[in-house]
């Protein structure tokens, strides 16, 4: 049983292909369907205006939500680790979270849980390298994810910091694969979130711009470790 799993399942070296072509579509998909929703809002009144506003940012912190959680069963499949659902809570407010087989390599538990904040990431790469001056343009959608995106970072950050919150949590996965203490799970998580928010409010500022490339690269360069 196990030689012919291992005769029919996909080199490593077309894993990695996969999962590179795998983020880098969910990445594309989820930052032109932003743009797109902001191209076609049709003229308004002041009320309606605003209540479509509202909507469309809601409607885009939706969509980063489907796009995280699409990075990790992106990744499940690629490494056949049987996902699932599974309802979980934190600190007495329920939510779902979804799960994996137990028993992963490092590499590929630590790949699946950051599968989520690598899509996050490489969104608001995308976004900010196309419209650095997002933060002046009326794109309530493509705000909503970008809100999204760094605010459930520092969410997962701030429960990592804390070591708190239900056992599934992306961020304790994490650490656990790297042989680190969860905080240091929830800097790396951190550190490219509070970079794009500053990139976004100081589009000039180029610190912030190749310091927030590099954090995600490190993010990205760990799966080798």
């Amino acid at each position: 049983m196990v030689s012919n799993a291992r005769a029919t399942s996909p080199s490593i070296g077309a894993r990695r292909l996969l999962a590179l072509v795998a983020v880098f579509t969910a990445v594309t998909l989820t930052a032109e369907l932003a743009g797109a929703q902001d191209t076609v809002q049709p003229a308004a009144t002041s009320e309606k205006s605003a209540t479509s506003n509202v909507l469309l940012f809601l409607g885009g912190g939706a969509l980063g939500l489907a796009a995280h959680e699409s990075g990790h069963l992106l990744f499940d499949a690629i490494f056949d680790a049987h996902p699932g659902i599974q309802g979980v809570d934190f600190h007495g407010i329920p939510f779902f979270a979804i799960t994996h087989a137990n028993g992963l390599p490092p590499r590929q538990e630590f790949a699946i849980d950051s599968a989520g904040f690598w899509v996050q990431e490489g969104t608001n790469e995308w976004i900010l390298t196309k419209r650095p001056n997002l933060a002046h343009e009326s794109a309530p959608f493509t705000k909503g994810v970008f809100a999204f995106n760094v605010l459930a970072s520092v969410a997962y950050a701030g429960a990592a910091f804390a070591r708190t919150g239900p056992v599934e949590r992306d961020t304790r996965g994490m650490a656990d694969a790297l042989g680190w203490k969860e905080p240091y799970v929830g800097l790396l998580i951190l550190t490219p979130a509070v970079l794009d928010a500053v990139r976004y409010v100081r589009p000039g500022a180029r610190w912030a711009v190749w310091g927030s490339r590099g954090a995600k690269i490190v993010s990205v360069a760990l799966v080798f470790k």
